[in-house]
């Protein structure tokens, strides 16, 4: 077929445009697709291991607002608890309408059609290939196809991709431009919120900020938990703008791939249910993703299947350990702070899991049993 793209990626996100650019670099015809303008605002944290940078040929430092040498937990502002970061694997934090914008001109510079303000209307499978409708009725055609439209997408599911019925955590996001006290520092507050946690991450003017509850179905009141959270790093009670902006956790290995197809990213419900780390498994996602449509489009028909199993093998095993701290660190979330975070090597191993050198797996077992036994 005429004008027939190896790949189209939908959604120029963190792990669609990571997909791009890696399918590009390896010789393939791509064409990532953005229904915005590139910059554009994002609600996100904006937190990842500096290990990503592992996975690009090219630097990332451009797009890093802040290095992160220390975490700090507290309980209802109290009770601090301060874990120094690895020296060799930092955490960084990056705005997203930097980042995002960022990596798709890596991919164009590799050779990617990139297309903004282009919103896809429909996708379906036509004999061998994939024809995409764009909402202006432009139809583009490939051979393969990855599902990048984040939290909110509309086509994984159809596809029968990811999970049947994605669970979400509630959560509200605040951008705040002001002076930032200690700007190597990320806080996480777990009192202020019964089935969740508060976090606050210094950038470059400012914080990026958050209110997560991630179980039940009550979502937290973010403006009484700001109108606490925000005056303790010397904000107005009521300064920024707040975001709803559910997370699409993980919440149980599904097939990631369908026949010519792949989902990464949110799409693919690949957000940790404790932490809500996000960008690393975005990228990781859009880096695999690369890797098993290239060895597809080479001949290999069971690249796509590998694509599902390494991604539970590098990352789901890890999250089903995760979800099962959540479900009962978020119950007894005061039992938790104590026996789990103060105690003498959990701020260090949590450190550990946030910069991406240890698993959940590493410590799961011994945390459950602990807060199990404690909080009966």
């Amino acid at each position: 077929m005429r004008d027939l793209a190896d790949v189209i990626v939908v959604g120029s996100g963190a792990a669609g445009a990571s997909a791009a650019f890696h399918l590009a670099a390896r010789g393939r015809s791509v064409t990532l697709l953005e229904r915005q303008n590139l910059p554009r605002p994002k609600p996100c944290g904006g937190g990842m291991a500096a290990s990503v940078q592992r996975w690009f040929p090219f630097d990332l430092s451009p797009v890093v607002d802040q290095v992160i040498e220390q975490v700090r937990f507290t309980w209802c502002l109290q009770d601090p608890v301060t874990a120094v970061l690895p020296g060799d694997s930092p955490f960084w934090i990056v705005r997203r309408s930097k980042l995002d914008a960022y990596l798709a001109e890596q991919a164009s510079a590799a050779g990617a059609r990139v297309l903004t303000g282009e919103a896809v209307e429909q996708i379906e499978r036509d004999g061998d290939h994939w024809r995409v409708v764009l909402a202006g009725g432009q139809s583009l055609a490939s051979r393969g196809l990855v599902v990048a439209d984040g939290s909110s997408s509309r086509f994984a599911q159809p596809l029968g991709l990811g999970p049947a019925r994605p669970r979400y955590a509630s959560a509200v996001a605040i951008e705040v431009e002001a002076e930032v006290r200690e700007p190597a520092t990320a806080r996480f507050e777990f009192g202020l919120v019964q089935h969740g946690f508060c976090w606050a991450f210094p950038r470059q003017g400012g914080y990026s900020i958050g209110v997560g509850t991630f179980i039940g179905r009550n979502p937290a009141d973010s403006d009484a938990v700001l109108a606490q959270l925000l005056p303790s790093l010397g904000l107005a009670a009521d300064a920024g703008e707040r975001i709803n902006s559910p997370l699409r956790v993980w919440d149980g290995h599904s097939p990631l791939h369908c026949p010519g197809a792949l989902v990464v990213g949110d799409a693919a419900s690949l957000c940790d249910p404790f932490l809500a780390e996000g960008l690393r498994p975005a990228l990781l996602s859009g880096v695999r993703a690369a890797e098993a449509l290239d060895l597809w489009l080479g001949g290999e028909r069971q690249a796509l299947a590998g694509y599902t199993a390494t991604m539970r093998r590098q990352w789901g095993d890890s999250m089903a350990w995760g979800r099962r701290i959540a479900q009962v660190f978020y119950r007894v979330p005061k039992v938790g702070y104590q026996l789990g975070i103060k105690r003498p090597t959990a701020p260090q191993r949590i450190a550990q899991i946030l910069s991406g050198e240890m698993g959940y797996g590493d410590i799961a077992q011994r945390v459950i049993r602990r807060l199990l036994f404690q909080g009966q």
